[in-house]
């Protein structure tokens, strides 16, 4: 199931995999949403257990089986379910999952690696809320190589778009000339944070892999091939935020 609440009607269309938010809310506008035979209204809530919802006279069904998938994201995709201008999205790699998935959070474009798609809109919230603290870490490639200045200036905590941002932690796993490999884990998930941070204390980032959330490790996954997470994987992700 979707879970056991009253979600708004376009919300619930769109975990359904009918459409898209925005299309589900046009929908409701030119009247093909009808809930228990009622025709549907912008903000009007269902409750999935017992509701009757209608498209254009189709019921549709809120029995689904919820997919978590993990995907080893390639540079030069974009961490959203469809683009305007032909980009290629993360969603045309895992196609052939039989559901409408979308991601938990980002990578922007030139990142790669570990990146989280479900359709359980409950479990991606939890996840992603930045009051649940879960840990993402991250294996990062600069120019040049890093100074003990800039290390320290990186654990201090940087500005960024006019607030401080902050690292849980660095490690630095090589370091040669005009060139070092960090390992860097945050706990806030500001956009492009790692990037905008050693930007800042003059280091470019030139690779920049995620390599696990919580618990959950990339491990030997493949660049562009996804799996399902495990049992286990699940529950650690739904402990980790306090998610039951």
């Amino acid at each position: 199931m979707i879970g056991n609440k009253k979600i708004r009607i376009q919300k619930m269309l769109s975990e359904c995999g009918v459409t898209s938010r925005r299309k589900a809310e046009k929908m409701v506008l030119d009247g093909l949403v009808t809930i228990n035979g009622i025709k549907a209204k912008i903000g009007d809530t269902v409750d999935i257990e017992t509701d009757k919802v209608r498209v254009s006279g189709h019921a549709i069904k809120t029995n689904k089986k919820n997919y978590y998938i993990m995907l080893n994201k390639p540079r030069g995709y974009i961490s959203t379910t469809s683009d305007e201008i032909g980009r290629k999205c993360v969603v045309d790699l895992v196609s052939d999952i039989p559901a409408r998935v979308y991601p938990i959070g980002r990578l922007d474009k030139d990142s790669e690696g570990m990146l989280l798609l479900t359709n359980d809109g409950d479990f991606a919230n939890a996840v992603i809320h930045p009051s649940h603290h879960i840990e993402k870490k991250y294996r990062v490639t600069t120019h040049p190589n890093i100074t003990e200045e800039q290390l320290t200036k990186l654990s201090i905590g940087v500005e960024i778009d006019g607030r401080k941002a902050t690292a849980h932690k660095i490690d630095v796993i090589a370091s040669s000339k005009g060139r070092s490999v960090l390992e860097i884990t945050l706990k806030e998930g500001r956009n492009r944070q790692i990037r905008k941070m050693c930007e800042a204390v003059g280091l470019e980032v030139a690779r920049l892999r995620r390599v696990s959330i919580g618990q959950v490790k990339l491990g030997m996954l493949k660049i562009g091939h996804y799996r399902e997470l495990t049992n286990d994987e699940i529950k650690n992700l739904k402990g980790k935020s306090s998610l039951k």
